[in-house]
């Protein structure tokens, strides 16, 4: 469509005083960028990118990511101004309690939101996950030469300094150049100010020659020129080898007469006279928080262009499933809820009395429930083999098999907790990343985003604990799984067999509400577990239950993982000795405290005293055992030693721990 030059401007500049006004208003917010990159979003909301307001999640709509989630306003009164149920009164309480307009943009709070962004480079590197779902979906159901093409669509973003700056964003480049991710076009705001002064002083690096070296087409426009924005954007669209990135030079602040291009435009109001400065310079007569009517009927034709394009789109879409042999597929990737009896199909690919690693036992989870379910996809950063987290049967992605649903990450862990995200944002895949659960400490921005967004996002860490061995203490886990558990919303596993291991996968893909789950497996074997006759698998999705129980029971004992073996012996070592011992498998506590406090208190009994005992940070158990509990585990960085030798040398073995719990319980 035919857009005059002042209409272009008229638009950019509404942008630009919506956020103005809700900054001031709030009296805290980064007015800066927004003023600089309205022009870059006139391009992409009224004529580029491909959306409807009514229908926010639709599948083939374009995705649009700010990964300098500081600029919110930007992204809020696109929102506004396009449809999306973000009201003027919604504009003006920006970053008030329980408001949706939150100072940094929120999945799931705010309609068309598509991530959570705030941390610079996670959203960059989350749109790189999206595109890889994109990517595969493409693979797996267009066909060349017919006339309806189900997946076509962009995954399109803004990015500043600060993302570029972060070290994320080079592991997550450096994924999509490897992948020839064509989808994807990124808009560098390149203002060249960071909250400290100009980028000069940190940041000198040459970014086109960067992405280049990456693998990316590169080209540079002016950020305030809206008609070569556009043509830099269709030029990118038309690149379907490689990713884009599109340099765009622009002022922050754009327009205020004493803070364009100055930091003092980048994380502070601009202020009562300074905005009206700003008014007069850009002849804007409106009052706060008032839009012309025009600029509302631009953004919304555009809006209907998006409605009329997923009519056709879902019109087609039926026609296409009730006539393609792929159709079945599509249903079960994008439109299936649950698989039946998968909990149960799991389950019968462990044997009973099997010793083995939990990660090999994972290992089997993992292939078992591929079979069932065609969005499982997922792979380890560089340590596959040791995580036992290949699909068998798939190859693996890449330009040439961009079917495959194994994918090499990379020694890049930090890159691929974010892009597991994304692909969960994408819709229908479940994916899952792997490495060292001691490589988490990589990981954790993106398990917190994860978890503050409740998307399905998976990780398996193996090799959870000293028990790693030789490696050492650099490779030793000892305060992760508490660190993991201390984030809100994050479900953490570390099952003790084969029956848990398996019912923590089923509960991680499916049964569960939609939230992030890490697993945490062992290098060793272990046994298969005796449990009570009363035992039922789904016992386990409740984070932690009887297994063995003791009538009149003088003590419980809380054990977790390849501890829990060791509990069970050491009880029935006490009970010799006259101790009745209950005890408690654990595999999730997060879940645990879930369950209601009648649950709680018939697993673990306030009424009697409580041992803990894990391979790790002894302290935080506290909340379960009490002042005056018994808590075994390792409170020091490891060794460099064959596993045995340091079980031996914590003294991890029933005999040692049934000595210590025999003489805890006579001091009471």
């Amino acid at each position: 469509m035919d857009i005059s030059n002042e209409l272009r401007q008229k638009a950019a500049n509404a942008i630009r005083f919506l956020s103005i006004d809700a900054v001031n208003k709030a009296n805290s917010g980064h007015p800066g960028a927004p003023m600089g990159m309205a022009d870059i979003a006139v391009v992409l909301w009224a004529e580029v990118m491909k959306f409807d307001p009514k229908a926010p999640t639709w599948q083939d709509r374009d995705r649009f990511i700010l990964s300098n989630g500081h600029a919110s306003m930007l992204l809020y009164s696109m929102l506004h101004l396009s449809g999306y149920e973000v009201s003027i009164d919604d504009i003006k309480n920006f970053r008030c309690l329980h408001s949706i307009t939150p100072g940094h943009p929120e999945y799931g709070m705010t309609p068309g939101v598509e991530t959570t962004t705030g941390p610079l480079g996670q959203g960059f590197a989350t749109g790189i996950g999206m595109a890889l779902a994109e990517r595969m979906a493409k693979a797996r159901f267009n066909q060349s030469g017919a006339d309806f093409q189900p997946v076509d669509h962009y995954i399109y973003g803004i990015c500043g300094d600060g993302c570029l700056m972060e070290g994320i964003s080079a592991e997550a480049a450096s994924i999509a150049g490897q992948h020839g991710l064509g989808e994807l076009i990124y808009i560098f705001d390149d203002n060249k100010i960071t909250i400290d002064g100009s980028t000069d002083i940190s940041f000198n690096e040459d970014v086109e020659k960067r992405f280049l070296a990456h693998g990316w087409d590169v080209s540079k426009v002016d950020g305030h020129d809206q008609a070569a924005i556009k043509a830099a954007v269709v030029a990118a669209q038309k690149v379907t080898d490689k990713p884009s990135l599109i340099m765009a030079r622009t002022h922050i602040g754009f327009g205020s007469p004493n803070k364009q291009d100055t930091s003092g435009a980048h994380g502070s109001p601009l202020g009562a006279d300074e905005a009206q400065l700003t008014r007069e310079k850009l002849g804007w007569s409106e009052e706060p928080f008032s839009i012309p009517s025009e600029v509302y009927e631009l953004f919304a034709a555009a809006a209907k262009r998006g409605a009329e394009a997923r009519e056709k789109w879902s019109t087609d879409l039926a026609q296409w499933k009730g006539q393609s042999d792929l159709g079945a597929a599509w249903t079960a990737l994008f439109e299936t809820e649950k698989v039946e009896n998968l909990s149960r199909a799991v389950l019968d690919v462990m044997e009973e009395n099997d010793t083995a690693a939990t990660r090999a036992l994972s290992g089997k989870a993992l292939n078992a429930i591929a079979q069932k379910l065609p969005g499982l996809v997922g792979g380890s950063a560089d340590l596959a083999g040791s995580n036992k987290t290949q699909i068998k049967g798939s190859e693996y992605f890449s330009q040439e098999a961009p079917q495959g649903r194994n994918i090499h990450f990379g020694v890049r862990e930090h890159a691929m907790g974010a892009a597991v995200n994304g692909m969960a944002l994408y819709g229908g895949f479940v994916p899952y990343g792997a490495t060292f659960l001691t490589f988490s400490d990589y990981m954790r921005p993106a398990l917190r985003l994860a978890a503050l967004m409740k998307i399905r996002s998976l990780t398996v860490f193996s090799h959870e604990s000293v028990y790693l061995g030789e490696d050492g203490p650099t490779h030793q886990s000892v305060e992760h799984n508490w660190a993991l558990r201390m984030i809100p919303g994050l479900y953490n596993w570390r099952p003790a067999d084969g029956t848990e291991t398996a019912m923590a996968w089923s509960y991680a893909v499916q049964e569960g509400s939609p939230a992030p789950h890490t697993l945490m497996v062992t290098r060793q074997g272990v046994p298969s577990l005796p449990r009570t006759e009363t035992f039922t698998a789904t016992d386990v999705w409740k984070g932690g239950y009887v297994i063995r129980d003791a009538e009149d029971a003088d003590i419980t004992i809380v054990a977790t993982g390849s501890e829990v073996d060791v509990a069970l012996n050491a009880a029935e070592q006490v009970q010799a000795n006259g101790i009745k011992a209950r005890v408690v498998s654990m595999p999730c506590l997060d879940l645990f405290l879930d369950q209601t406090k009648e649950y709680q208190e018939s697993v673990v009994s306030s009424a009697i005293p409580c041992v803990s005992i894990e391979l790790g940070r002894t302290q935080p158990w506290a909340m379960l055992t009490g002042r005056d509990g018994l808590n075994l585990g390792v409170d020091t960085f490891g060794e460099s030693a064959p596993w045995k030798v340091l079980r031996d040398f914590y003294e991890m073995v029933p005999e040692k721990v049934a000595e210590k719990i025999q003489a805890w319980f006579a001091k009471k």
